[in-house]
């Protein structure tokens, strides 16, 4: 058996326990928070797509209507101005009395003209102004939408940055020391908040460990574990481990000491059962394997 290397544990931080809880409740946070950016996002386009269709609509209507409107008032002005030029011809052949009464309705006709004119143009004017004002206000509607979105968006960005930093704060106050077997370890956690910062790291597989003495073995992923002593006047405690139905003994080792053992799945990568407390007859820590297996 191999003697057992000297090892001090790092002082663990003081944190709050509900860090694991707050960080799982962040992430659905931001899920849902993209969720309903997307949905908002979407309800902007159908609302600016129904707007444009609106106004094209109208304009369309517009222009139906302005078609038949200056038809009518088209024949309605040549009709008057053919009136106007037979009255203008009709007073040049008239004696003096009736020339003056014929160009008097000659230029009470060209005044009704000129007002018919005007009042197309008015008319035409109002109805392109209605249909601007109407575009205007719902392109102001469409960009509140999209300010209110972008405003949503900023606030995620904020939360999702300040999570960031956290989780980048945790993990570089993380240490990697020498196992049991003198390999050097991945990123040791000392409590459940650093726990927390490395699973969502990814870049092993964590499994929470949490283990009373019993005379049976106890699964926790593809190995068991059996918990022999404990000693938590000096945080220590012993234990067996079978993995490919090898059965290996670990004795007084020390909390967040890195146990480590081979396994044919994790090949030339070791395991590695971190425990962060010993208790009364129970431990509790995490079993850290490699992600991608190598054949040894």
């Amino acid at each position: 058996m191999s003697p057992t290397p000297s090892y001090l544990p790092p002082p663990e931080p003081n944190r709050s326990p509900l860090f694991t809880a707050l960080v799982a409740g962040a992430i659905i946070a931001l899920i849902a928070a993209n969720i309903y950016l997307y949905v908002q996002i979407d309800h902007v386009r159908t609302d600016m797509a129904a707007n444009n269709e609106k106004v094209m609509t109208e304009l369309s209507n517009l222009r139906d209507a302005s078609s038949v409107t200056s038809a009518s008032q088209m024949r309605h002005l040549e009709t008057m101005k053919e009136e106007l030029e037979a009255a203008r011809a009709q007073a040049r052949t008239m004696s003096n009395q009736a020339k003056i009464e014929a160009q008097a309705h000659a230029e009470q006709l060209a005044k009704q003209i000129q007002a018919e004119e005007s009042k197309m143009q008015k008319q035409m004017r109002s109805e392109i102004s209605n249909v601007q004002q109407t575009s205007a206000a719902n392109v102001a509607a469409a960009n509140a939408k999209i300010a209110d979105v972008s405003t949503d968006v900023g606030s995620v960005k904020t939360q999702v940055t300040q999570t960031q930093s956290q989780l980048e704060k945790t993990i570089s106050e993380l240490k990697s020391v020498r196992g049991d077997l003198g390999v050097q370890s991945g990123l040791v956690a000392t409590n459940a908040n650093e726990l927390a910062a490395l699973k969502l790291r990814g870049e092993r597989n964590y499994i929470d460990i949490k283990l009373g003495k019993a005379k049976q073995f106890t699964r926790f992923g593809d190995i068991t574990l059996k918990l022999k002593s404990v000693d938590p006047k000096h945080n220590k405690y012993s234990l067996d481990v079978m993995a490919d139905d090898k059965l290996t003994e670990k004795k007084d080792k020390n909390i967040n000491e890195p146990v480590q053992f081979y396994t044919a799945k994790g090949g030339h990568i070791p395991y590695e059962l971190v425990i962060n407390s010993v208790s009364k007859n129970q431990i509790v820590g995490y079993l850290s394997t490699p992600k991608e297996t190598a054949s040894r």
